[in-house]
Formats: C-alpha cells, sequence, structure tokens
C-alpha cells in the first residue's frame, strides 16, 4: 500500500462514528412467494410469515412467523401468532410434529421447516390435539429456498432447501449493523406560538378538514435545546397523520428524515417528515401506517434525532394485505446516545 493510500485509509479509520452513518439507509424489499412472504434486512435476518391465500373469504386466527438469523449453523424459530399463552401444536399434511408450546427451536423447529418445504398444507392444533387452522403451504419451498440464497446457504449443510455438503463453517457472517449516533433527550419541550402553527400547517399543505379530534401540537424535548413539534395534519378511517418539525432558539425549520416516511417509498425527504400514527418514547420517534383497518399490511419505522435529522433505526412492513397482521424487520441500526 502506497503511503497516501495509507493516509487515506487511516482518515476514514479516524473518522467519528456520525460519519459511517450518514449513507442512506436502504431497507430489504418484500418478495412473496404463493402463500408466503419473506422480509430480510441489512444484517440478513431473514423472516417468513404466512399469508391467507387470495381467494380466502376471511383470515386465519392463527398465522406462523418463521425467523432466521444469518450465518454458521444458526437454525430457525418458528412462533405462532398470536403469542396468546396457549399451547399449540403443529402438523404437516396431517402428520403431528410438535405440541405444548408457541414457539418452537432447535430440532423440532428444524422438523416443522423440513416437512413445510415439501407439504401442501400446515395444521395449527390447539390443546387437545385438533386442528384449530390451516394454513397453506404453497409457495412454502421456495421462500425457504429464497433464505437459503439470501444467507448464503445454497450447498451447504445448513440450507432449508437448497442442502448440499459444504460445512456450516462456510456460510458468512451476519454483516455488522451501522451505528447511528444520536441525541439523549433531555430539557423541557418548548411550545411553538400560535403564529409559528399557523406557518408550520402552511408548509406542510395540511388538510384536516373531517378531522373531530385535538389538533393541537404535541412537542417532546429531543435535547441540545431543540423540540420536535408533530402536528396534525391529515386524517383517516384508521391513520393520522402528523408534519415533523423542530424549534429550536425560537425558530422552527423542518425536521428531515434520512428515508421517505408516510405512505410509500415514493415519498421525498426533503420536506418535514410526514409520521403516521407517530409515537414518542425515550427518544424513539415511531411511525406506523396501516394499509387497511384490521393491520394486515402496513409499515413502521423507528427513528433518532442525531442533531441534525431523523435517522431511521428501525423498518418493518408487511407488503401484502392477506390477513397476518405481524411485520417483517427489513432494516435495523445500532443506537450510541451522547
Amino acid at each position: 500500500m502506497s503511503r497516501a493510500a495509507f493516509l487515506l485509509a487511516l482518515s476514514f479509520a479516524m473518522l467519528p462514528v456520525t460519519a459511517w452513518a450518514q449513507a442512506a439507509p436502504k431497507p430489504g424489499a418484500m418478495k412473496t412467494f404463493g402463500d408466503w412472504t419473506v422480509g430480510c434486512d441489512n444484517a440478513n435476518r431473514c423472516m417468513m410469515l404466512s399469508l391467507a391465500p387470495e381467494d380466502a373469504f376471511a383470515p386465519p386466527p392463527t398465522t406462523l412467523l418463521i425467523v432466521r438469523e444469518a450465518g454458521g449453523d444458526i437454525g430457525f424459530r418458528v412462533t405462532v401468532e398470536p403469542e396468546d399463552g396457549r399451547a399449540r401444536g403443529l402438523a404437516v399434511d396431517g402428520k403431528r410434529l410438535a405440541a405444548g408450546t408457541v414457539e418452537y427451536d432447535g430440532a423440532p423447529a428444524a422438523a416443522i421447516v423440513g416437512a413445510m418445504a415439501n407439504g401442501r398444507a400446515l395444521q395449527v392444533l390447539n390443546a387437545a390435539g385438533k386442528p384449530e387452522s390451516t394454513l397453506s403451504l404453497k409457495g412454502a419451498s421456495a421462500a425457504l429456498r429464497y433464505i437459503d440464497a439470501h444467507q448464503g446457504r445454497v450447498g451447504t449443510i445448513t440450507a432449508a432447501v437448497a442442502k448440499g455438503s459444504v460445512p456450516a463453517s462456510r456460510v458468512p457472517p451476519a454483516p455488522a449493523l451501522p451505528v447511528v449516533s444520536a441525541l439523549t433527550p433531555a430539557g423541557v419541550a418548548a411550545k411553538p406560538t400560535a403564529a409559528q402553527v399557523a406557518a408550520m400547517r402552511k408548509a406542510a399543505d395540511c388538510d384536516l378538514e373531517g378531522f373531530a379530534g385535538d389538533s393541537s401540537p404535541e412537542v417532546h424535548a429531543l435535547g441540545g435545546g431543540a423540540t420536535l413539534v408533530l402536528l396534525p395534519c391529515s386524517a383517516g378511517a384508521y391513520n393520522l397523520t402528523a408534519a415533523a418539525f423542530v424549534l429550536q432558539g425560537g425558530k422552527v425549520a423542518p425536521a428531515r428524515a434520512d428515508v421517505p416516511t408516510g405512505f410509500g417509498d415514493g415519498t421525498t425527504t426533503k420536506g418535514p417528515a410526514m409520521l403516521v400514527n407517530a409515537g414518542f418514547e425515550t427518544g424513539v420517534v415511531t411511525s406506523y401506517a396501516k394499509g387497511r383497518g384490521i393491520g394486515d399490511c402496513g409499515f413502521w419505522q423507528s427513528f433518532v434525532w442525531d442533531g441534525t435529522r431523523l435517522r431511521l433505526t428501525e423498518k418493518a412492513q408487511m407488503s401484502e394485505c392477506r390477513g397476518n397482521t405481524g411485520l417483517a424487520t427489513t432494516w435495523r441500526a445500532t443506537v450510541r446516545r451522547r
């Protein structure tokens, strides 16, 4: 390595944590295979969720979530939803595979997944061993094969479908999560004036026609003398969108996010972040846009304030409105407070 190249590499190594976190996050995409959908995040953790058949009249009372972390010989975790504490068993094509709990890992999970790859239907059993609901296994094998490929397991002994003789040690490890440096919430939240509220509402092009709730802004101290202002901006049957602003030193500015917010990935990041059904707790700002009232599709985001903008720390989503209220995580970051 030349001296110039060495010095350049050293300069990157000495950059502060915030410099490494500036690249725009790129959440993973959801992939649907028949009656199953899969989401994998930036650490290659994959989540596979059952869907009701497209011609189903009603969603099943129980659904299935299958999770596999990246790396080595890590196995599957199978969870029956909802996790209401009731003992349930699982069977594939009438053959009982597991019983007595709502979550399986290790050998029982491996047996369940192995049977699913070649089965036609999965039965969720009640405590008496009787079917409580039946889940189609159409597309399950393809979904598992997709996870094999995404995690670099194809041809290894760890693959669920694309099995081979390559040892588990050849499976790539999970990539490191990005680090976001964020302010620790402190201080007392300031309150915007009526004139500032009017100006914010105009800047965000808000329309609250037909909204019968309280349209007063919600304020939260972000630290560093900054206040997050969540201004109700538009409302629907089950979604309330708030425009995010920052009030600091008596002046108001849009609170921008590093990814699109609102109702779709095609929205811009130039204006104030549009947060749906927004929440704020211990310095974490959340947005949950529901695709329809029963909550079986939509996406959830969480952000922290780094002193300049809202940084995405997690995204989870469900792109199919087919009876499963679970969400697959497609982005994660580690937060370091300062």
